[in-house]
């Protein structure tokens, strides 16, 4: 068969597959519903054991569980891949982000780290100019200076909130931004399944030289349980992300994003009981906002497009 024609019919198959935006609506429901959970785990475990244990154990699981789930349904062709550079970037992407995140949970509230996280889409916009060449528009850069406004609100600087350990929040935030872009590339010609599976190895590779200078025996088993559930939730989060993309346009499925604001205030709740103050649900107000203009500006530019 012409190489044409085999080309020609996998564009058709990925066009037929990122045009069903209720699947895509549905796995990043999914996602944003696991990931405060997630975040709550972190700022117990972190702050009884070393973080570089706790992200080691949440990747290897997340590996295991790849291997569990895919291996035996697709043999070898889950190595498979198209783009192995891409692939590796967003292992890169995701272990900064992973990183950073784990390293300051425990000192930042749960509401108020997602809220910071929220200026991933927002760094989305910036990043994708010099990595996906999209030029900036005067709309999409006063939405980057009014989320930024957002994030300062938040961290508001001459206050005990801000602290490094807010700015670590933010550098997971641009990593995070970093692994989003790759991935709306990577699954237009790599399974979703094969993009979790690389982000897990090659992160869990990364962090197996960290880990045996930072161990530490869990101390009981709802520890190790919590530990695993890390691996488990994280694993099926980010790779219902990556189906969500492969399942509807970007700039319709990063605004849900937002959503983990009502999961991380219940969380934060019920396990810390941290009630956000004024300042978090302002901030977080004028983020969101800056990434919903983005957001809206992008579905503008795609109707208009011919065809």
């Amino acid at each position: 068969m012409p190489a044409a024609l085999v080309a020609e019919g996998r564009a058709s198959r990925v066009a037929e597959r990122q045009n069903r935006p209720w699947l895509g609506i549905l796995f990043m429901c999914i996602a944003c519903a696991l990931f405060p959970v997630q975040n709550a785990f972190v700022k117990l475990l972190t702050g009884i054991y070393p973080f570089q244990e706790v992200v080691w154990v949440r990747l290897a699981v997340h590996l295991v569980l790849m291997c569990i789930v895919f291996l035996p349904r697709r043999g070898l062709a889950l190595l498979r891949t198209r783009a192995p550079v891409q692939q590796a970037i967003c292992s890169a992407g995701l272990l900064g982000s992973t990183l950073f995140f784990f390293s300051s949970a425990k000192y930042v509230g749960v509401t108020e780290a997602i809220a910071i996280s929220f200026v991933s889409p927002l760094a989305v916009t910036v990043l994708a100019w010099p990595l996906l060449g999209e030029r900036i528009t005067f709309v999409r850069l006063a939405s980057v200076v009014i989320g930024f406004a957002g994030v300062m609100i938040v961290i508001r600087p001459g206050s005990s909130v801000f602290q490094w350990a807010s700015l670590m929040m933010l550098a997971s935030a641009i990593f995070y931004a970093v692994y989003q872009i790759v991935v709306r590339r990577v699954t237009a010609v790599d399974p979703p399944a094969t993009t979790a599976f690389y982000c897990a190895l090659g992160c869990t590779l990364a962090t197996s030289f960290l880990v045996p200078f930072h161990w530490r025996t869990p101390g009981n088993w709802r520890d190790l349980a919590m530990m695993v559930s890390l691996g488990i939730s994280g694993g099926l989060g980010h790779y219902c992300v990556a189906r969500a993309f492969s399942y509807a346009p970007a700039n319709l499925i990063a605004p849900l994003n937002y959503t983990q604001m009502i999961g991380s205030v219940v969380i934060g709740y019920l396990m810390f009981a941290e009630i956000p103050d004024v300042y978090t649900w302002l901030g977080s107000a004028v983020i969101i906002a800056a990434g919903l203009l983005v957001g809206w500006q992008s579905r503008q530019k795609s109707k208009l497009k011919p065809g």
